[in-house]
């Protein structure tokens, strides 16, 4: 995830970059994902607390591949269905199949991919991530989503601000209390980039399975050292404001894949997996967006709460007047 609380001692380094040691005796929420998508990259420490977290909501490896699913999803349509060719993926995570540069560069082989991470665990994994096909770019910033600053002037090495990008804020917006005003830290972002970027979002929900995801986050919050903020969907929805909505709005993530699909959260790579139907114990919520500022729709479709859930995706696009 994109927030930590602190840097242990340098391990070597990456790209230039100082690789930051971590401690494996204490739970980190990056390797906690990790072993719930089913990596490798986790500890015993995170595998003990995120079997507890799952005693209390068991769904979540299935809504970790799901979010999984959603970037995928979001990205090829981006590249392919709108021509976006700049990405700036804040809270990368760990690497894994598929991630940003490469389903964006299997559509368009020029695009420009930056990522932003300070979790220490995922920038000593960084290699994985700078790498690119000739005719593109990739560079990894390790920075807190709170610091826009940092992050925009080290994406401008790379990316081109003049020109439509999307940035991707998927599972981290909820790292980021109320304290911390959210809100203006996405409005940062978004009033950097140009007319045609997109907004690509999932988080938390605390609308869905209120009951479940509420015990499942006390638990998380007792065993992370990064606590989690759950926000209802009209919370959610004002990270939008100002976007025109197109497709199926703020939705749980189920909703997103059209039933025809008919496929699973783990099967295959490419168009085939991004196009999945997941059934039911999803919960996460998405959409795409693209158009011009103002648009109503951000607020008005909001969908019902899923089954198992406790994530909401989001894929929204900006147009600025």
């Amino acid at each position: 995830m994109a927030v930590t609380q602190s840097w242990p001692p340098d391990q070597g380094a990456v790209g230039g970059m100082e690789l930051p040691g971590f401690d494996a005796s204490v739970p980190n929420p990056a390797r906690m994902w990790n072993y719930w998508v089913g990596g490798k990259d986790n500890f015993a420490a995170d595998r003990q607390a995120a079997q507890k977290v799952l005693e209390v909501m068991p769904s979540l490896p299935v809504i970790a591949r799901l979010a999984r699913r959603f970037l995928i999803d979001a990205v090829h349509q981006l590249a392919a269905g709108y021509g976006i060719r700049q990405f700036l993926d804040i809270g990368t995570g760990l690497p894994t199949a598929d991630n940003t540069h490469d389903v964006a560069q299997r559509v368009a082989p020029p695009s420009r991919v930056v990522y932003v991470d300070n979790d220490p665990v995922v920038l000593s994994h960084a290699r994985a991530l700078l790498t690119s096909s000739r005719e593109g770019n990739t560079d990894y910033i390790p920075a807190d989503l709170r610091d826009t600053a940092a992050i925009l002037s080290g994406a401008a090495r790379t990316l081109d601000f003049s020109e439509p990008v999307a940035v991707l804020l998927i599972a981290v917006l909820h790292f980021i209390p109320e304290a911390d005003d959210p809100y203006a830290i996405v409005a940062r972002l978004m009033d950097a980039v140009p007319s045609g970027s997109y907004l690509v979002i999932s988080h938390a929900a605390r609308d869905i399975q209120a009951g479940p995801v509420a015990d499942m986050m006390r638990r998380y919050n007792e065993l992370s050292p990064v606590p989690v903020t759950p926000r209802t969907g009209e919370q959610v929805a004002r990270f939008f404001d100002g976007l025109d909505v197109t497709g199926p709005g703020v939705v749980p993530i189920r909703q997103w894949w059209a039933p025809e699909a008919g496929a699973d959260a783990d099967s295959g790579r490419g168009r085939d997996a991004e196009r999945n139907h997941i059934g039911e114990g999803d919960g996460v919520e998405s959409n795409l967006v693209a158009g011009e500022r103002n648009g109503p729709e951000a607020s008005d479709q909001r969908g019902d709460g899923g089954e198992d859930g406790d994530f909401g995706s989001h894929l929204h696009g900006c147009g600025k007047p």
